[in-house]
């Protein structure tokens, strides 16, 4: 769904690899727009064609995963048409070597924008997707780190290897999660003298929003968001979504409050594996509690 503008189909390799992730970052963040979150795993078909800020966190998501998942495949061996990355010119390396088998960005980039295409001039949802995008890939860029192993006699390092590396996607889930925090709501200008269509601050000056012109690392949207907390055709709502009582009702149940609930759960307990080759359980009881929001 979310490549389907793309310049060019994508492997289901590729886009099996990418999908790992994002079901992560999807399923467990936490999001500033109360029951966004489970709109986001449960009404993609909607919200990819919105112009949500939500929309834009897919977009730059999915784009720094494919671009993750690539690098790492090639490293890891499982593509035909990439390996390791290769060493870098850099100054300053008598007292390491470059080796190991570094995460190739420089591969996976290309990929990636070979799949985006040229930048588009007039289509204002067109550009912002394309600007999230990019968005995506700079936060997987500027997560790369030099990670270097020792070599000598009882660990003196008297030599070093070397080789770049990938900040974990978790992480970068975390950078773009906090960049859709502070995401920009944006319009459309044209520049007379070449016709291009750029983004630009809304027109109108519209309370609660920034009029900060955008740069090339913010996400950016067009419309302002539905309300996740009642049902809709974007969200099946919150009431009677499972929370934590201390960590998030207060945030997914949108200040309805919360039903407790006491039950009798039974569960597999104090396993053993057992030769040859099964394991064995007893079965415990117990009594939690469920929290559920209210209608």
């Amino acid at each position: 769904i979310l490549f389907g503008g793309f310049a060019h189909p994508i492997p289901l390799r590729i886009l099996c690899l990418t999908l790992v992730p994002l079901h992560s970052v999807w399923l467990w963040q936490e999001f500033s727009n109360p029951g966004a979150q489970l709109s986001l795993v449960m009404s993609l078909s909607l919200l990819v064609p919105a112009g949500f800020k939500e929309t834009a966190f897919l977009y730059a998501i999915s784009s720094a995963g494919l671009t993750h998942a690539m690098a790492k495949a090639c490293s890891a061996g499982r593509m035909e048409r990439c390996t390791c990355d290769e060493a870098p010119d850099l100054e300053n390396r008598e007292a390491w070597q470059w080796g190991g088998c570094g995460d190739n960005l420089k591969y996976s980039n290309k990929f990636v924008k070979e799949f985006l295409g040229r930048k588009p001039n007039k289509d204002l949802r067109a550009r912002v997707d394309f600007h999230n995008n990019l968005v995506g890939m700079k936060v997987i860029k500027a997560g790369v780190e030099t990670t270097c192993k020792c070599h000598g006699v009882s660990g003196s390092c008297t030599v070093r290897t070397c080789w770049r590396q990938l900040s974990p996607f978790h992480e970068i889930g975390k950078q773009l999660k906090q960049k859709y925090e502070t995401s920009l709501k944006v319009g459309s200008t044209t520049n007379e003298a070449t016709g291009e269509g750029d983004i630009s601050p809304p027109k109108k000056s519209i309370p609660g929003h920034s009029d900060q012109i955008p740069r090339t690392t913010d996400l950016v949207y067009i419309d302002d968001s539905p309300s996740f907390c009642l049902m809709s055709r974007y969200s099946p709502g919150t009431s009677g979504r499972k929370c934590y009582k201390d960590k998030n009702c207060d945030s997914i149940c949108c200040g309805r409050g919360h039903n407790t609930q006491s039950r009798v759960v039974t569960r597999p307990c104090q396993c053993q594996v057992r030769w040859c080759c099964y394991v064995e359980c007893k079965q415990c009881t117990q009594r939690e509690e469920v929290y559920t929001c209210k209608d």
